[in-house]
């Protein structure tokens, strides 16, 4: 279970895959806009509502701050690793070479929460504002469609079904991305690239828009006195908020799963990974600031579209499609950076034996791991179309912390053990930096609810099961040690 795969290992087996493996196609730009793409979604449509109204207060906006500061570190982290380790996979690799097998099929499987499970959420949520635009449109869906079975369904005569039948657009929009991904790297980065420019127009449009329509009163209490109870506002509001919202933060790392297909991942990665994170954190700041001056937080209660809600104070009302318009670039390109990661991570335990070789399968023409995509098609669109996806934002926020609390301890491991491994990127002011990034990140799962940390422990479970079924068994590292010994 301590058997650790060396960097120039790594290295060495991506160069040989060269031609074989993934293709290399995408430039500091690309990368950019790939992180963008990922992080700047859910968290600015809809979880800057549901914290201020739930947690935070205008205060959500320390909240970002607190979760992107957190972000911060643990990207530090990720640059050097790219940098020194230009290859599929993300963290899982960089465990893989710091702690070992097992460490590494723990964070695989952890990251089935992030990329799956955040593709399921959001896909979720593009159908619900999806189904919104085509009524804007007269294109009224059957409530049955748009509903997995356990949801309740509102028809228009006012009843209420007990469960719809299929979330069929979110089954859709799934399998869509996913086949854009099985066609090519390129296409699908030129796809996100537009998504983005998208969406950005309109993010800063409601900022600039919105900015006259602040009502000082609004602001006032910036932090609301706690209820009594965790998380309820005040100082306890902020960091359970900065825990939920870090969910919003996400697709930094997703960044790091495209090192394989970059073009000079040594220089370009650490621009890829911290260039989206700072301008994701600008637009999240700016944007909570602005929604929650508008309107007063308790507003957004059991609002499912807070940003659309602020937004009809301005009176601007032909711009509503717009920005629904927006919302929906803003949810594909989540899930579509998501689907790509999660098929890069598969891609790169199925090299290692740790999963069967169905998931590295290139396809010959457009080099991509084209059955691990169409794999996750099927299983994502299970999980949006079928399953009531509530709760999971918390699941995937407590993943990904765990995550990045590894890679940031990984740091200050290889710095001791392989100081002369070349970095293009350097995390400055080791091992303080590393300690803060798994010191926020630990604090911050703290503030999470205790049945986060129960479904994770239960996950958890299951895939260390799953690893001595077959993982264990098949691991060709494991397999090589053994041929040595005899």
């Amino acid at each position: 279970m301590l058997f650790k795969k060396s960097i120039e290992r790594l290295v060495s087996e991506n160069e040989q895959s060269e031609g074989a493996g993934l293709k290399r196609s995408l430039g500091p730009i690309n990368l950019v806009a790939l992180g963008i793409g990922a992080i700047v979604g859910a968290g600015i449509f809809s979880l800057t509502g549901i914290v201020a109204a739930e947690n935070a207060g205008p205060a959500v906006i320390l909240s970002f701050i607190l979760a992107a500061v957190a972000c911060a570190f643990c990207a530090l982290c990720y640059a050097e690793y790219a940098s020194m380790i230009p290859v599929a996979g993300s963290a899982y690799t960089y465990t893989y070479a710091t702690m070992g097998e097992f460490m590494a099929w723990i964070i695989g499987w952890d990251l089935v929460l992030e990329y799956a499970l955040a593709s399921a959420t959001v896909a979720v949520s593009w159908s619900s504002y999806a189904t919104k635009l085509l009524a804007q449109l007269h294109i009224n869906l059957p409530p049955e469609l748009t509903s997995s079975p356990f949801d309740p369904v509102k028809l228009a005569d006012g009843s209420t079904l007990a469960g719809g039948i299929v979330n069929l657009p979110a089954i859709v929009i799934v399998a869509l991305l996913s086949l854009v991904l099985a066609k090519g790297t390129k296409e699908s980065a030129t796809m996100n690239n537009l998504l983005v420019l998208l969406k950005l127009s309109v993010i800063v449009l409601f900022i600039v828009l919105g900015w006259s329509f602040i009502q000082d009163e609004n602001y006032h209490p910036f932090i609301p006195e706690n209820t009594g109870e965790f998380g309820h506002f005040g100082w306890s509001g902020i960091v359970r908020g900065a825990a939920v919202v870090f969910f919003g933060f996400i697709g930094f790392d997703a960044v790091s799963t495209a090192a394989q297909e970059s073009k000079n991942p040594q220089k370009d990665m650490p621009i890829g990974i911290i260039g989206s994170l700072l301008v994701a954190t600008v637009l999240y700041v700016a944007f909570s600031y602005v929604m929650t001056g508008m309107v007063s937080y308790k507003t957004f209660i059991g609002d499912a579209s807070p940003a659309a809600t602020a937004f009809a104070v301005t009176g601007y009302h032909f711009l509503n499609s717009a920005l629904i318009i927006a919302i929906l670039a803003g949810y594909t390109s989540v899930i579509l950076v998501m689907l790509m990661g999660q098929s890069r991570v598969f891609y790169s335990m199925s090299k290692d034996g740790l999963l069967p070789s169905f998931f590295s399968d290139i396809h010959s023409k457009f080099k991509t791991p084209w059955k691990s995509n169409l794999f996750f098609m099927v299983f994502v669109s299970i999980l949006a179309g079928f399953v009531p996806i509530s709760d999971l934002g918390h699941m995937v926020s407590i993943g990904t912390l765990f995550a990045f609390s590894l890679v940031a301890l990984g740091i200050i491991i290889l710095r001791k053990t392989s100081p002369e491994i070349k970095r293009g990127f350097r995390v400055p002011f080791v091992p303080f930096v590393p300690i803060l990034g798994i010191g926020v990140c630990v604090f911050l799962m703290t503030g999470l609810p205790l049945e986060s940390w129960e479904r994770l422990f239960i996950w958890m479970a299951i895939g260390i099961v799953f690893y001595f079924l077959y993982g264990k068994r098949h691991s060709k590292l494991r397999k090589e040690n053994e041929e040595l010994k005899k």
